[in-house]
């Protein structure tokens, strides 16, 4: 017998029905999905320091207090300035006294400095921080070749800066570099990133910022990790901070927000890199990141127009490219 067959009009009644509650559906999946997301997300701009850092030719100094100046107008409110590390591994942070005595500070700003010891920590807290940050990472080969230390030595070092804090009343910042993937080491294990992470926070580290350094990470890696950490540091003490070197730096974002993260690294124009891996790519940058979390209505205080004039200033005083696709966009519109 000849199947039956149904006139255009026969189909759509019969169709209709379940398509519409199909989308229904749908639709009620996505809200419940987006309300998940944080209300407000607090972005830390690190362009000043974690973006400039690996610059070939010295910044100078005036150029550098110039644009913390204009990012302070943007509504930022956490600025890494930037390190009191030694002028002789990092010659670009050489000036970092007089770039933090220089700039313009406004009362709504946190304005911070990256330490890798007690020295470091003294000399930033006499040039006014209000905030620093230690950096370790959850591979051994990484902190061995960044720091020349292990883990467990990092964590020493760290230890003597957390105590002068605590008495000093500034608050510390951790970063936990490496937490998707080493240049050295390949793969690092979630349960490896949530030991180093629970470790500093104990140490008296506010907020706990996880970076994929090489940008070698992808939403299924970065909810992987996360679930892990969470196990141990509530979700609300912790930031992500992204690279982009295989283009996933957005969309590891966008995981980190639906697990309940609300503080996001970035650097404007993209700047940045890491000199230890081949091929990595800058900081995610903070245009983008904004249109994201503004596209998905969550709330930033930061302008995001602003942002991009401030992107397009630094990346012409540097004479590199701006890195932001939606500082190009709006550029040429």
């Amino acid at each position: 017998m000849a199947a039956p067959m149904f006139g255009k009009n026969v189909f759509s009644k019969l169709f209709f029905p379940f398509y519409r509650l199909n989308q229904a559906t749908k639709c009620l999946t996505t809200a419940r999905s987006l309300s998940k997301l944080p209300e407000f997300v607090k972005i830390v701009e690190v362009g000043p320091r974690d973006g400039l850092q690996n610059e070939k030719s010295v910044v100078p100094t005036d150029l550098k207090i110039d644009f913390v100046n204009k990012l302070s107008d943007t509504g930022l409110t956490s600025i890494e300035v930037t390190a009191f590390v030694s002028p002789k591994w990092v010659p670009q942070m050489a000036d970092h006294s007089l770039v933090l005595n220089g700039i313009r500070k406004k009362p709504t700003v946190t304005y911070g400095a990256l330490v890798p010891n007690i020295q470091g920590f003294q000399s930033a807290v006499a040039a006014g921080a209000m905030e620093v940050a230690i950096f370790g990472a959850a591979s051994e080969s990484f902190t061995r070749k960044n720091i020349n230390c292990s883990i467990d030595e990092s964590l020493e070092r760290f230890s003597a800066v957390t105590e002068a804090a605590k008495r000093a009343n500034i608050p510390v910042r951790g970063y936990v570099s490496c937490v998707l993937g080493c240049p050295y080491e390949g793969h690092i294990q979630p349960e490896k990133v949530a030991q180093v992470a629970r470790k500093m926070f104990d140490l008296g580290c506010y907020e706990i910022s996880l970076g994929d350094t090489i940008g070698v990470g992808n939403p299924g890696s970065m909810q992987a990790m996360l679930a892990e950490v969470i196990k141990v540091i509530p979700v609300e003490k912790l930031s992500v901070h992204c690279h982009d070197t295989y283009g996933q730096a957005l969309a590891n974002i966008y995981a980190a927000l639906q697990m309940g993260v609300a503080v996001v690294d970035s650097s404007v124009a993209g700047l940045g890199g890491c000199p230890y891996a081949d091929g990595a790519s800058g900081n995610v940058p903070t245009e983008d990141v904004l249109y994201l979390l503004h596209g998905l209505g969550i709330k930033t205080d930061v302008d995001l127009e602003k942002m991009i004039k401030v992107g397009h200033f630094i990346s012409s005083a540097l004479k590199r490219p701006n890195f932001s696709k939606v500082g190009i966009a709006r550029a040429k519109l």
